[in-house]
């Protein structure tokens, strides 16, 4: 019988030097995930990544997902790291279908295409076995938030299906701030600490309809998210949940005083 998932969650992928610093807490967090966050053990995963821009969704379509290191000028160990998990093209192909059966009209197949790091650096983390199967789904940048919420919530069925829905992305998350902050530089910028606890606030108050459209209703939204790309996946994550879904802060630290790391689990109504 499939376990059923009740969560989803919405994860940080932080900064690719995450993958070998061993002192900061949010590594911690995705290491300590059997343990401490989620023992359930899903038949499949389902990553939405903000690594991946398309115009029209997509999903990777492959018998065994390659390493991507979609970063640039890093340590080179950074480089050796592998996360080999099997794909899963039976699920990428149940996501075509409850797209375009709820008003999608084109998903896309990509084939060749294996996990970017917003995928495999928190799950080889979480799963460091890399024995689950897993999908990664695109996000579409020049949509909304509803659009991404609508998203989530054609996928819902999939929790029931042993699926395990994962947003990865960062609650802020503005590169050119983070290239024009001076080395040594303390604290977190109140921008982002005014976004992300607005951000907070508005998912544990169960608005999720301000959180659709944060650019109207959010302190400083285009200073924390010049590009939306990394905060969609939190959109599709709330949406496969369901309406009625509590969320719940279960990790929150910083990186560079301006990547916040939040990271939030949304269970089902019984």
């Amino acid at each position: 019988m499939t376990l059923k998932m009740k969560d989803t969650f919405y994860i940080p992928h932080g900064s690719p030097t995450l993958s070998i610093d061993d002192s900061h807490s949010a590594r911690h967090f995705l290491l300590s995930w059997k343990d401490k966050v989620f023992a359930q053990t899903p038949k499949s995963i389902l990553v939405i990544s903000g690594h991946w821009d398309t115009t029209f969704p997509a999903v990777n379509i492959v018998q065994r997902n390659d390493t991507i290191y979609d970063f640039y000028n890093f340590p080179d160990p950074m480089y050796k790291l592998k996360y080999p998990a099997p794909g899963a093209p039976d699920l990428a192909l149940r996501v075509k279908e409850l797209l375009m059966a709820s008003g999608f009209k084109r998903v896309d197949e990509d084939r060749e295409r294996g996990l970017d790091f917003g995928a495999w650096f928190p799950l080889m983390l979480m799963y460091p076995g890399a024995d689950i199967p897993v999908c990664e789904l695109s996000v579409q940048s020049k949509m909304d938030g509803s659009y991404h919420y609508n998203l989530g919530k054609a996928l819902s069925p999939l929790k029931d299906e042993g699926v395990l829905i994962i947003g990865s992305g960062s609650a802020t998350h503005n590169l050119r701030a983070l290239k024009l902050r001076v080395a040594g530089d303390g604290g977190v910028v109140p921008w982002a600490s005014e976004f992300d606890t607005w951000l907070k606030e508005a998912l544990l108050e169960g608005r999720y309809e301000d959180v659709n459209h944060y650019e109207e209703k959010a302190p400083h939204a285009k200073m924390a998210h010049p590009w939306p790309d990394h905060l969609y996946p939190l959109h599709v994550a709330m949406g496969a949940a369901g309406e009625t879904a509590k969320a719940k802060l279960i990790h929150h630290s910083w990186g560079l005083g301006i990547l916040s790391y939040a990271s939030y689990q949304f269970t089902a109504a019984s």
